[in-house]
């Protein structure tokens, strides 16, 4: 049996809990929100489709009580115009600061005991703050981090060779945001080095930097929000601890060595973040790593 808490039904929350009831990977799903309308509506909204799909689950809506059996709770909650009006991620940290301060003490008084994802934005800096809210240990606490700018990069790699994105290894590290840089020299198209094909002038690292970065507004100035990808990264994450995957991907994991979270290659599994293996990086991008921690503790502390 698995329990999942979804907290926030916003765009990128209510993705979430259609794909993991499309899914079949939650037994009981428990809905929450500061807007009970919108909860008794997608309650409701999802109750209706469950006559034609393969899968359903229980759902209970807006109690943090049913959170103390939970395998996994996810958090999503944030206000996207504020984004939208500035174009930056921290535009959101004044008050998903304070949502993470509310919702961290109605967790912990709730007595879960699970594991907690973070999706909302800025994610390192509201993951960090979750964690000192409700004091959860911090392997099994972590976000979403980089994983959908390294999905990004894949895409803009493998559109570029005409290979599928799964073909594409290798890491976007750092911020969830503008410090976030892409380790090139860890990534690789069917086994080949791409700083090699780079260097015979097949592809233009730079050029594609910047389209990686920029994924997300493109979306944003489409549609005003992004959803599917982000939600599919945090799905894969609770795929990788349901089945013990032990699953290398780049998550938002707390590094001792900077003292903050940062995206960062993590091995997934039924624990949590099992294991930080070392990633061999050049020089330029430790450099790159370091300043982007920086970045994220100095605006953390604004």
């Amino acid at each position: 049996m698995h329990k999942i808490g979804v907290i926030g039904l916003g765009n990128v929350g209510t993705t979430v809990a259609h794909i993991l009831l499309m899914q079949g990977m939650v037994d009981e799903l428990v809905l929450i929100d500061q807007n009970e309308k919108k909860v008794a509506a997608e309650y409701n909204d999802f109750g209706d489709s469950f006559a034609q799909t393969a899968h359903s689950a229980v759902i209970k809506q807006n109690d943090y009580r049913e959170l103390a059996d939970a395998d996994i709770i996810v958090t999503a909650f944030g206000d996207i115009k504020a984004t939208d009006r500035t174009g930056d991620r921290f535009a959101e940290l004044p008050i998903n600061l304070r949502n993470a301060r509310e919702v961290g003490e109605k967790i912990k008084d709730s007595g879960f005991n699970g594991i907690l994802i973070n999706i909302s934005n800025p994610f390192d800096a509201i993951v960090d703050a979750l964690q000192k809210a409700t004091g959860i240990r911090y392997d099994r606490i972590f976000g979403t981090g980089t994983l959908l700018d390294t999905s990004r990069m894949q895409r803009a790699v493998g559109d570029h060779f005409n290979e599928a994105p799964q073909n594409v290894d290798g890491y976007v590290l750092g911020e969830h945001g503008d410090s976030q840089f892409t380790a090139w020299s860890t990534i690789h198209i069917d086994g080949k080095p791409l700083t090699a094909l780079a260097d015979e002038g097949k592809i233009n690292l730079n050029e594609l930097a910047t389209q990686i970065k920029n994924g997300a507004f493109t979306i944003m100035a489409g549609k005003g929000y992004t959803c599917f990808g982000v939600a599919s990264c945090a799905v894969k994450i609770i795929e990788a601890i349901f089945s013990d995957k032990h699953t290398l991907m780049p998550v938002s994991a707390f590094m001792e060595k900077y003292d903050c979270y940062v995206g960062y290659p993590a091995v997934i599994g039924r624990n949590g973040i099992e294991d930080l293996p070392e990633v061999k990086l050049t020089d330029e991008e430790e450099e790159k790593l370091a300043h982007s921690a920086k970045v994220i503790k100095e605006k953390t502390a604004d």
